[in-house]
């Protein structure tokens, strides 16, 4: 019991790449909030506009093995929120194409831990039927929604050299009113979680709550995981 509460208020030594985007914008506020080291990883420097003093922004390409490998390693574990782009018309090939590569990186660089941002699509609404099934999700995200989908069935899944996790969101995150950081949510596995309205919705905070939740308690391992109220 000691050394569990121990491991669990250790400051942690992160990194995390795609630091600038929606989610992980709110993950990097949420892990400096808690006292960690981050070393956020970007294409793009200068999108990063906050200074604190346990932030190191590096400009690199964490689609590219040995560079990540180099920045990783050492480190506590690696957070991986990663996106070419809604608007990237490559979205679908660059996210089978690349996330493979980040996780190779990871393993390369001898870090146990590998977090990722995933996706809601491969959550079952319905017995046997997934949310990308539906028919209900709009066109321009399908790229999007069905790459991460495959990579996290068709790879992800069968990887058993480092522990990694795929923390999907709720149906919705962060889009049906102002996010609001409450600290509260709930956890479920391979099935979407609605309310008691039947709504499915975390805000992107309660979501990075989450997640640096996971990073400090490691409860999962090898296995996707979603939380919503």
């Amino acid at each position: 019991m000691f050394n569990g509460l121990f491991l669990r208020k250790m400051k942690k030594n992160v990194v995390l790449i795609g630091a600038s985007g929606f989610v992980g914008s709110a993950i990097l506020k949420e892990m400096l909030d808690r006292g960690h080291r981050v070393t956020a990883v970007v294409r793009r420097p200068e999108k990063i506009v906050v200074e604190h003093p346990n932030l190191t922004v590096v400009g690199a390409d964490a689609a590219d093995p040995e560079t990540l490998a180099a920045i990783a390693r050492g480190k506590d574990a690696v957070i991986s929120a990663y996106n070419p782009g809604w608007g990237n018309p490559r979205q679908y090939e660059e996210t089978l194409s690349n996330y493979p590569k980040i996780v190779e990186g990871v393993k390369r660089s001898g870090v146990r831990r590998l977090l990722i941002v995933g996706g809601a699509g491969t959550l079952f609404v319905k017995p046997g039927v997934r949310l990308v099934d539906t028919g209900t999700l709009p066109e321009a995200w399908l790229p999007g929604v069905k790459s991460l989908g495959e990579f996290y069935l068709g790879t992800l899944a069968g990887e058993k050299e480092i522990d990694w996790v795929f923390f999907s969101p709720a149906g919705n995150l962060g889009n049906m009113g102002p996010g609001v950081r409450t600290g509260k949510y709930r956890l479920g596995k391979d099935d979407m979680l609605f309310d008691e309205k039947g709504e499915s919705f975390i805000s992107v905070e309660d979501y990075a709550v989450a997640m640096v939740d996971e990073l400090e308690q490691e409860n999962h391992h090898y296995e996707r995981f979603t939380a919503a109220y």
